[in-house]
């Protein structure tokens, strides 16, 4: 292990540490208060731990997010437009990153596995969030259907990761048609993100590296009078065209590895 590897370890560590330590109380307190206070105030103290666990990232593994296309967020909000958030998903980062700076509460629609997890999950279980099971997925669909559209009527934006789970950096995953469903059906606009999070937070492992995590945010993509496929398929092209732009050589890298040609995304939407 050279020195610099020795380093990212012990930060890492740290950084463990530091979630751990402070999730606890903080899990225990939301809960606690969960009995006299909900909805929005609750979200906003809940995004008070992820808050720290960003800091946490910044401060111990020297991890810095540079956002590009803010004002796209920024202009949505000051009209009052409801969104449905699809980013590229390739690390936990992303998670915490998107609900301490979004303007408005995020419900996010996540694995019910999440929920079993000791104290993150138990005050996870208090907030308005979209928990499916995904191996029925006949009724996770219906689920998004009808709770994602109760949480957009409270003025909450949904946030689901159209590629379902996390993938490798530089990879591609299948693009699920779930959020552009939801989109079509409530009239509300998508918003892609790209999120070069694998490049410092990588999808397996706890060995987190210093860098810098680029997030660029697409022109909330409108839905009037198209299909969910076509919705996804200008989500996809944007979002894997702005991933090709901000990390090319972890593209250019897997491509090489596995002798696959690039992939051209294009229907820029930015």
């Amino acid at each position: 292990m050279t020195r610099c590897q020795a380093a990212a370890a012990l930060r890492s560590l740290a950084f463990g540490l530091w979630m751990t330590v402070t999730v606890v109380p903080y899990a225990v307190a939301l809960v606690l208060a969960s009995v006299v206070i909900r909805g929005a105030r609750l979200y906003w103290l809940a995004v008070g731990w992820n808050r720290m666990t960003v800091w946490g990232a910044r401060a111990i593994c020297g991890i810095e997010p540079r956002v590009q296309g803010w004002h796209h967020v920024e202009e949505a909000h000051a009209k009052g437009q409801p969104l449905v958030i699809c980013p590229k998903h390739q690390s936990a980062w992303e998670t915490f990153f998107l609900s301490v700076t979004m303007p408005r509460p995020l419900s996010y629609v996540f694995k019910r596995e999440l929920l079993w997890i000791p104290f993150f999950g138990w005050a996870l279980a208090r907030l308005d969030m979209v928990h499916i099971d995904r191996s029925r997925r006949t009724q996770a669909a219906r689920k998004v259907a009808g709770q994602g559209r109760r949480m957009l009527d409270r003025g909450n934006w949904i946030i689901l990761f159209p590629e379902g789970t996390r993938g490798p950096r530089g990879g591609q995953l299948p693009y699920k048609l779930g959020a552009a469903r939801l989109a079509v059906d409530t009239g509300t606009p998508v918003l892609p993100i790209a999120v070069a999070s694998g490049r410092c937070w990588p999808k397996s492992g706890w060995l987190l590296r210093p860098g810098v995590i680029d997030v660029s945010v697409g022109a909330p993509i409108p839905v009037d009078g198209r299909t969910p496929q076509a919705v996804m398929a200008d989500v996809e092209a944007w979002i894997e065209a702005e991933m090709r732009r901000l990390d090319p050589q972890a593209y250019a890298t897997r491509s090489k590895a596995t002798g696959a040609v690039p992939q051209e995304a294009g229907g820029s939407h930015a």
